[in-house]
């Protein structure tokens, strides 16, 4: 058998509570296996691969990398939002002199859309020059917003369920907020994320599949005029005296001084105004139908590393994507994303199998216009049916010292550098 190969795995993209859970998943299963040696992080994603800033993951103690199951987002190995484009030669042409100055001879990288795109890349430019690398993706974004919207590629991704569940539980709690104040306060304007996909915002429905709460859901995906909105929230207050509205963030009511990532992403978090507050603003102005006045609650990115709301089942499936994802390396399997498939029958189960990172790279789900309600003021019954198992039925088990949460700690065992500094293409 040859020797050995290192790995080095990378996380790209807004994190979510469950990446270090896949980050998890893939280390403890490479670690066992002959194939692969050395486990490094890029730390901050592809970007500390061109630094060459390697963190030694084999060499954490085993306790520490089992503690990221309940470790949010990316703070342990960091991410990114560098892009590798076609005409980058020196990029690529660096990543072949890390890989090869530290035996590299797998990648595996974390991430959405664009994350896979930059998975293929390299994945493609080992094969062109002849590099012995294998290239893997693991899916991650809370959006659920990878693959295909027959859901044949994947059926969700690892993140997605725990935003949900963040969603279902903060639209309880909001009508609480709204029952006991809307005599002064009819109108709760809750802001999800999700850009231009409305599987976020959707969740909300978790929160009342019997749909006895008053609430409007819009998605960024069904457009509607501010005359529009205004018209409906104004009949519904005239039938029940209040009601919580959930809107997406890339919902488009008007200007909001849109500021965008190196992807040609709207950040809609740093953005000089959010669709909540023009829509509250707007109704506040127009007046409301009832006595009082509108407010808003737009909550950031707490959505994607709040732990405390993760769903069990979501940190589960992370850790199955993550393992999946070193077994498909270590069998030579480059060129793949391990992805995450609905099982056939009553229940729910999962399997865990592959898909090609050509059809994943870049690619951009859409949500099923059969799952939005005819008045386009809803979600139907069958995307209940869809997302109600991912949310779980449990909290997690959250280990706590002196009242304060015990996250993974992970020590600073960085490789010796082997090459000259380098300072990414697109950053000079």
């Amino acid at each position: 058998m040859a020797s050995p190969k290192n790995m080095i795995v990378a996380q790209s993209g807004g994190p979510s509570p469950v990446i270090n859970n896949s980050l998890r998943g893939l280390v403890e299963t490479a670690r066992d296996l002959p194939e692969i040696g050395t486990i490094y992080a890029g730390w901050h994603g592809i970007e500390g691969v061109l630094k060459e800033e390697l963190l030694n993951l084999s060499g954490q103690s085993p306790e520490e990398i089992a503690l990221l199951r309940v470790t949010p987002a990316a703070g342990s190995v960091g991410t990114c939002r560098y892009k590798l484009k076609e005409h980058q030669n020196e990029d690529f042409d660096r990543i072949v002199e890390v890989f090869k100055a530290h035996n590299i001879g797998y990648f595996c990288y974390i991430g959405g859309n664009d994350s896979m795109d930059t998975a293929n890349k390299v994945a493609q430019m080992a094969t062109e020059r002849g590099v012995d690398v294998v290239g893997i993706g693991v899916p991650k974004t809370i959006d659920n917003d990878v693959g295909d919207s027959e859901f044949k590629l994947i059926d969700h991704t690892p993140g997605y369920g725990s935003t949900a569940r963040y969603w279902m539980s903060m639209v309880q709690m909001a009508n609480e907020e709204n029952r006991g104040s809307c005599p002064a306060d009819p109108v709760l304007v809750l802001q999800a994320m999700g850009r231009k996909i409305g599987f976020i915002p959707a969740a909300a429905r978790l929160a009342d599949p019997q749909r006895k709460i008053p609430m409007q859901i819009y998605l960024a995906e069904n457009p509607i005029s501010m005359d529009q909105i205004h018209t409906q929230i104004n009949d519904q207050l005239k039938k029940d005296g209040r009601l919580i509205v959930v809107v997406s963030e890339g919902l488009s009511l008007g200007d909001i001084g849109e500021t965008k990532d190196s992807f040609g992403h709207t950040q809609f978090s740093s953005s000089q105004l959010t669709v909540a507050q023009l829509l509250v603003n707007e109704l506040n102005k127009r007046g409301l139908a009832v006595k009082g006045a509108a407010r808003a609650n737009v909550p950031g990115t707490d959505q994607r590393h709040n732990i405390a709301y993760a769903s069990t089942v979501d940190l589960d499936e992370a850790y199955g994507a993550g393992q999946k994802a070193a077994l498909l390396a270590a069998a030579g399997e480059s060129g793949f994303m391990s992805t995450i498939l609905r099982a056939e029958g009553p229940g729910y189960n999962v399997r865990y199998d592959k898909v090609p990172l050509p059809e994943v790279a870049n690619s951009e789900r859409t949500f099923p216009k059969n799952w939005i309600s005819a008045d386009g003021m809803d979600v139907t019954d069958d995307f209940i049916k869809y997302c109600k198992p991912l949310v779980g039925n449990d909290w997690p088990s959250i280990p706590m010292i002196n009242g304060r949460i015990r996250f993974a700690q992970l020590q600073p065992l960085f490789s010796d550098q082997k090459l000259p500094k380098y300072v990414p293409q697109a950053d000079r």
